[in-house]
């Protein structure tokens, strides 16, 4: 008796096994690989990234309560001072909570008034994100010409100076019950994750760069975070600059899933593959030097990336939040 049902149990393992390369190359890791010049680009902003951008540096900067004194000099002048004198201005403002409390008309006068360099040069004196920090977000992503009806709700963990990883696809979202952890002080290269549903059993590692992490997404695990869409406007800008692109295309405010942003329209001359979209829409947060929302569109007009990052905060972790053992997961 125990023999026969332990033979049932044997071909039912067999099977799983059998099913799990298909089942994979669906996963939904959400790690994205750029295109090779993206990826350069990239690599070259974040290096002239100051350390404050991503490291302990950071943290009194950028802790939840920073605040500052409002800049004396009003909206309306800002354009006058020099582009250090803006870039102050900016940066004052964002932590006292002006910019937050001006209306819609005020923001949009103020940023259309700006040096072309102000914007730039505030996002890249950061800090553009925290050195542990937690955050949810609404991504979507076209693959293989497909957009996907429903937007993934995710849940991210992340520390830097070590980068490490925890993601959670959310109840609501699409994918949902995934699981992914990425430990480079452990496995720089790899990955460790599953699928949701009744399959969370079934864990694995797998490559950042192999077809089952691209299958979902373009991005690598490591862009999970606030830093990956500054980096990537840095890594833009001289080619915009050259192209002719030294203003934004147009400047409004919007309210995106929850968050009041500054949205900046930016279109390209020639689009892709010589930038990473033809028209890009940046929405700026209203207290920190970063952005909250990006979408990014093909040549072709339509939608092919749309991220929202919600509510974000900083936090410490112990190890044990980026061990596959934590009981609180699922692997």
């Amino acid at each position: 008796m125990h023999r026969a049902r332990a033979r049932r149990q044997y071909r039912k393992l067999i099977r799983a096994h059998a099913w799990i390369p298909g089942l994979l190359a669906a996963l939904a890791l959400s790690a994205v690989t750029m295109p090779a010049n993206a990826q350069q680009a990239a690599s070259t902003a974040t290096a002239a990234l100051p350390t404050s951008a991503a490291t302990s540096a950071a943290g009194p900067a950028l802790s939840a309560n920073a605040t500052s004194t409002p800049p004396k000099t009003p909206a309306a002048q800002v354009g006058k001072l020099p582009l250090d004198g803006q870039v102050r201005w900016l940066t004052h403002a964002a932590r006292s909570g002006m910019l937050a409390n001006m209306s819609d008309t005020a923001l949009i006068s103020l940023f259309k008034s700006l040096d072309p360099l102000a914007l730039p040069r505030y996002l890249k004196n950061g800090p553009n994100g925290y050195p542990s920090y937690e955050f949810t977000m609404l991504r979507r992503e076209r693959i293989h010409g497909m957009w996907p009806t429903e937007a993934d709700h995710m849940l991210v963990r992340v520390t830097r100076d070590p980068l490490r990883v925890y993601a959670k696809w959310l109840p609501d979202g699409g994918h949902a019950g995934q699981e992914i952890l990425y430990d480079e002080s452990a496995r720089p290269n790899e990955m460790y994750g599953h699928l949701g549903g009744l399959l969370k059993v079934i864990a694995i590692w797998t490559s950042l760069d192999g077809s089952l992490a691209r299958s979902q997404s373009r991005h690598s695990v490591r862009d999970l975070g606030t830093e990956y869409l500054t980096q990537q406007f840095l890594a833009e800008g001289k080619k915009f600059a050259d192209a002719g692109v030294t203003r934004a295309n147009n400047i409004e405010v919007k309210t995106i899933d929850g968050a009041r942003v500054v949205a900046f329209t930016y279109e390209t001359p020639s689009g892709q593959p010589d930038f990473y979209a033809k028209k890009e829409i940046l929405g700026l947060d209203l207290r920190r030097p970063y952005f909250r929302t990006a979408e990014s569109f093909d040549n072709d007009g339509k939608i092919f990336e749309s991220i929202v990052f919600q509510n974000i905060a900083p936090k410490t972790f112990d190890d044990a939040t980026f061990s596959p053992r934590n009981p609180a997961y699922n692997f």
